[in-house]
């Protein structure tokens, strides 16, 4: 029994100086996090910008009619749908405001626009031309920017005033002449910002223009209708 008894003693302190240290807490290595890379701030959108832009014109619809004078039924000899390429300048202002947790940016915008935008017809002693010569615009942008703030979509409403060469020749009438007209426009667009000067834009615009009555000496009449759709792309710098 007492051989029992130191063997069992002999093993309880052979254990001991396992235990001599203590408890230990281990040791957790802490994790390395590396920063996140933060994208630079592209700036406000407030304030003066200057631009140029290249176009089309297309979609118009203009039929030739002669009228006799004192009235009378109106002959169609054929079309003058203008369309082609054109340039403009523009310089406008902006605002930036949040409403209601969306950033709106607003102003307004003038612009002119020439070009090659024309159409013409000749055939059997009849012919007709339309040539839009230069277009001034005021329109009023509004718009909503995404979430990083470099992208805008807007809408456009304004007033435009145009200058246009009208010559009609067939059925007794003789007109070569120029004239003015306005039009309600509206208009989409998209605008991509690059960097807090330089921006990149593509928009659609309708000019809604009325119905000019042309008059030649002898009384002949026609009516011009220069209506048209236009697209544009091109570039803004802030300042």
């Amino acid at each position: 029994m007492f051989k029992s008894i130191a063997i069992s003693t002999s093993v309880l302190l052979a254990a001991v100086p396992a235990f001599g240290g203590g408890f230990t807490i281990p040791v957790v290595e802490t994790p390395v996090v590396m920063p996140q890379e933060v994208a630079p701030a592209i700036g406000s959108w407030e304030g003066l910008y200057l631009g140029g832009a290249l176009g089309s014109a297309f979609g118009s619809d203009d039929r030739v009619g002669i009228s006799q004078p004192g009235g009378g039924a109106a002959y169609t000899p054929g079309s003058v749908d203008i369309r082609g390429a054109t340039f403009s300048l523009q310089m406008g202002y902006r605002w930036q405001r949040e409403v209601r947790g969306r950033q709106i940016v607003t102003g307004p915008e003038l612009a002119y626009e020439a070009g090659g935008a024309d159409d013409s017809f000749s055939r059997a002693g009849e012919s007709a031309s339309s040539e839009l010569n230069g277009l001034l615009s005021l329109r009023w942008k509004t718009g909503v920017l995404n979430e990083a703030e470099d992208l805008l979509f807007y809408g456009s409403v304004g007033i435009a005033h145009g200058s246009f060469d009208y010559t009609v020749t067939g059925a007794g009438m003789r007109y070569d002449g120029d004239f003015t007209d306005s039009a309600l426009t509206v208009g989409l667009g998209v605008e991509k910002r690059l960097n807090e000067r330089a921006s990149l834009f593509g928009e659609w615009e309708f000019r809604q223009f009325g119905k000019t009555t042309l008059t030649d000496a002898a009384g002949y009449t026609t009516r011009a209708t220069p209506e048209h759709h236009s697209i544009r792309v091109g570039v803004n710098f802030a300042f």
